[in-house]
């Protein structure tokens, strides 16, 4: 018996979301600094403000680990704007009980569901932090006499014939990956914006422009791990392909606006990260206050998490320039 590579991702997930903490094996940037959190809350202040102010609004995470992002937005929301913190009603897009059950000591007001789908059809506003690159992928490779497509068995990777089910075209004998679960929330995501305002940011690392490769990855204990480990012992990710989530948005009739990808480092420069910074790091001890400036450089230089990560907003027909995103519409 063997498996699609898809399936077997997102059963090894399931199970290793069920069963570990995840942060034990790696750090996300809201883990890394509450200035994070606080600035994308502060970017869905005046996404809010652009879309016309509706009231009810639905502000929404994917996969929110333990709810620190969404606890510092909130902070900084009800700081900066009382009237988007009285509009709002917090949902997290969660399947694991075992985090639901984290997320609830900080967030004990928010409302829970499995999927996007379930969120109501309302005026919405989604972060997604790391989440687009737990999703399960497919790869295909173009042989001599036709396409294959990878599948698991006992003894590791086999491949059976199999066409992709979009136009994937390149170089024979390369791996081409599709992320399916992506492509369908951007295709609903713009149809939900096609009926009323909103607009989504994901946060994740892979290139700017798709190209063909086995991106594929495990991390086990904290260190990188075989990806075919036994399902549940590994977590499984695999690079964003941005350009594809983009077309899929812009297909969209009437086209969803589309902002990026673009690097992490400028737009959270632009965001106001590193002031906002500064301002924590006043009055702490000097060895504090540079620690928490480090978290800042770790999060925004372009040889650590600035550059590998990226940033894609897909927003309602015609909206307006999005904070952040300057020049980088389309």
């Amino acid at each position: 018996m063997t498996e699609r590579l898809d399936l077997f991702m997102a059963r090894a997930n399931a199970a290793y979301y069920a069963t570990h903490d995840p942060f034990a094996d790696f750090t996300t940037a809201p883990e890394i600094s509450q200035a994070f959190g606080e600035v994308l809350g502060l970017w869905a202040a005046v996404a809010w403000d652009a879309m016309g102010r509706p009231n009810p609004v639905v502000l929404a995470e994917a996969g929110p680990g333990r709810g620190t992002l969404m606890a510092d937005a909130l902070r900084a929301i009800g700081r900066a704007l009382p009237d988007f913190a009285a509009a709002l009603r917090v949902y997290l897009i969660e399947t694991s009980p075992r985090l639901r059950a984290i997320q609830a000591e900080k967030l004990p007001d928010a409302t829970w569901c499995d999927d996007l789908a379930d969120l109501p059809d309302l005026p919405l506003l989604l972060i997604g932090n790391e989440f687009l690159d737990a999703l399960p992928i497919r790869q295909f490779i173009r042989r001599n006499s036709g396409w294959v497509e990878r599948h698991i068995g006992a003894q590791g990777f086999e491949e059976h014939p199999g066409e992709p089910p979009v136009e994937l075209t390149g170089a024979p004998d390369m791996i081409y990956e599709l992320c399916e679960p992506a492509r369908a929330i951007a295709a609903d995501l713009a149809a939900r914006f096609r009926r009323h305002p909103g607009a989504a940011l994901f946060l994740d690392y892979g290139p700017e422009h798709s190209g063909p490769g086995d991106s594929l990855q495990a991390i086990g204990q904290g260190k990188p791990a075989d990806p075919l480990a036994p399902p549940g012992s590994v977590d499984l990710t695999a690079h964003v392909d941005f350009a594809a989530i983009a077309r899929v948005a812009r297909s969209s009739v009437p086209p969803a606006t589309v902002f990026g990808p673009i690097p992490q480092g400028p737009f959270l420069a632009r965001l106001g990260l590193f002031q906002r910074t500064n301002r924590l790091a006043r009055g702490l001890p000097p060895a504090q206050a540079a620690a928490m400036m480090e978290t800042a450089r770790r999060l925004a230089e372009p040889d650590r998490m600035g550059r590998l990560f990226k940033v894609l907003a897909i927003a309602s027909p015609g909206c307006p320039p999005l904070p952040g995103f300057e020049d980088a519409s389309g």
